[in-house]
């Protein structure tokens, strides 16, 4: 009788929890069984296993096999341990030796051919596996992956692959890392965008303090052009950042962009998402959209027309910067710190105040459609402008000097760093006794702040929220107190519906 433990991974949300593969050969009638609350995927990896050492060539044992993935009381899904199961076969039937199995980790779903095939979650697996001071074997198709990563991985084709290197040592290839490969800049210019000085303005604001905006207007003003100039206003993310963002499409399975990891992500859902795919969920939680937007940008266009639950959904995120997906066997844990960006139209025709257009909506229609989206939801807008419609002469004017992305994008890295030195945060994420220090305007400040409290009624949430992008104002224009001036512009940023 025999006993072999090998080390592999599980896929929870983001994390890659340790399993310990144990095989254990014993006598009796010939039998395969698994153990260890492994579902369905799991458990056909006796006859992948099977085959795939067959189809090498090596002797699959007439005994009774017992295969426990520990702990026993975690779930276990896919093919990812079947690279792990089938060596452990091998060094239980004394076919293999590996000296010091317990400083490796194995990852990869085995065809019957014997190779491997790619797995979902790889990085979060190997990025723990690196903390842990051990060497992964991944397959090849996760080589793109695992080269994120500047740490001891190697990739292999097929059982075969890993056997020999065990056998004669150095027949695996290490993956190369490319964390350095220089990023290709986005391919939409903010100089495409004519007029619109007030809409420009908000997005420098809103990538300069992670404010989230709304920007409303009729049809055809450009609210979709200036979302997706945003992405290149926001500084490329740090190596830690970008492995964050990539460990989502990891667990996803969607291939990794190589020459753009660094860049923050743009996505931007239909309005017809469900609540699982903008938050999250299934029967084994997998990330949504507002994951898959960590640190970068959500835009939510035609906003009315998405469900209210699935609006009111992102309360919870766009406060706490992660979300919890929870089933009756386990809960994951996502990331979920996104800018949000949505558009709308003022009215379901569209041309409500457009004076290029006639709008038939009734005043009940109209609040109705405004009504479609919560005030705790707006609330946590921070900039809500509106988007107007340029004159034509504005359009086709040649001269119009309308700033480049990269100008504007150096004055966000220079004011971003001002507010980053002084409270080690974006602005937009001041909160509690920090808020009280940096975000607190001068007297003058502070009466027209109040002045519109009691004008419009406003909660003490937009009212912080207020102060958060005064305080961005003044960080843009180099001042270490908050002014009048920069309240002033903050209240003048911040549209409210049906006033």
């Amino acid at each position: 009788m025999s006993v072999t433990t090998l080390l592999s991974r599980a896929a929870i949300g983001t994390e890659a929890p340790l399993i310990e593969v144990e095989v254990f050969l014993s006598g009796g009638l010939p039998g395969f069984s698994m153990v260890g609350m492994a579902q369905t995927a799991v458990m056909e990896a006796r006859d992948r296993v099977r085959g795939a050492l067959i189809t090498s060539g090596f002797d699959y044992p007439q005994r009774r096999i017992t295969v426990n993935l520990a702990p026993a009381d975690m779930r276990k899904d896919g093919g990812r341990f079947d690279l792990s199961i089938a060596l452990g076969i091998l060094i239980a039937s004394r076919q293999l030796s590996i000296d010091e199995p317990l400083a490796w980790e194995f990852y990869g779903e085995l065809a019957l051919n014997g190779e491997l095939r790619r797995i979902p979650g790889i990085l979060p697996a190997c990025v723990r596996a690196q903390t842990a001071g051990r060497t992964a074997v991944v397959p090849s198709s996760n080589a793109d992956e695992a080269s994120l990563l500047n740490s001891d991985v190697y990739e292999a084709s097929s059982l075969m692959d890993v056997v020999r290197h065990f056998r004669f040592g150095n027949a695996l290839a290490k993956v190369e890392s490319i964390a350095e490969l220089p990023p290709v800049p986005p391919a939409d210019c903010l100089s495409d965008v004519r007029g619109q000085r007030q809409a420009r303005r908000a997005l420098e604001i809103a990538a300069v303090g992670g404010h989230n905006l709304l920007m409303t207007g009729p049809p055809g003003t450009g609210k979709t052009m200036l979302a997706r100039r945003l992405i290149g206003l926001l500084p490329l993310l740090s190596a830690t950042e970008a492995l964050e963002t990539a460990a989502v499409r990891s667990v996803l399975g969607v291939p990794q962009p190589l020459d753009s990891w660094r860049q923050p992500p743009f996505r931007a859902p239909h309005h017809t998402a469900s609540t699982a795919a903008l938050v999250g969920g299934g029967t084994l939680p997998r990330p949504g959209e507002i994951s898959r937007a960590h640190l970068g940008v959500l835009f939510l266009d035609e906003l009315p027309e998405f469900r209210r639950d699935v609006l009111e959904s992102l309360r919870e995120p766009l406060e706490a910067g992660r979300v919890c997906v929870s089933r009756a066997a386990y809960q994951a844990e996502f990331p979920a710190r996104f800018l949000l960006v949505a558009a709308m139209n003022p009215c379901p025709c569209g041309y409500a105040g457009d004076a290029g257009g006639t709008c038939n909506c009734s005043r009940d229609r109209i609040m109705a459609y405004r009504g479609k989206i919560s005030g705790p939801l707006l609330e946590r807008i921070d900039l809500q402008i509106e988007v107007k419609r340029q004159p034509l002469a504005v359009l086709r004017d040649r001269d119009d000097q309308s700033e480049a992305t990269a100008t504007v994008a150096a004055r966000v890295v220079e004011a971003r760093e001002r507010s980053l030195a002084r409270q080690d945060c974006l602005n937009g994420r001041l909160d509690g006794d920090a808020l009280k220090r940096h975000a607190r305007p001068g007297r003058d400040g502070w009466t027209l702040l109040e002045r519109a409290e009691e004008r419009f009624r406003l909660s003490p949430r937009a009212a912080y929220r207020i102060l958060k992008v005064s305080r961005s104002i003044a960080d843009m224009a180099g001042a270490d107190a908050i002014g009048a001036d920069h309240v002033a512009e903050a209240l003048s940023l911040r549209l409210s519906f049906g006033r």
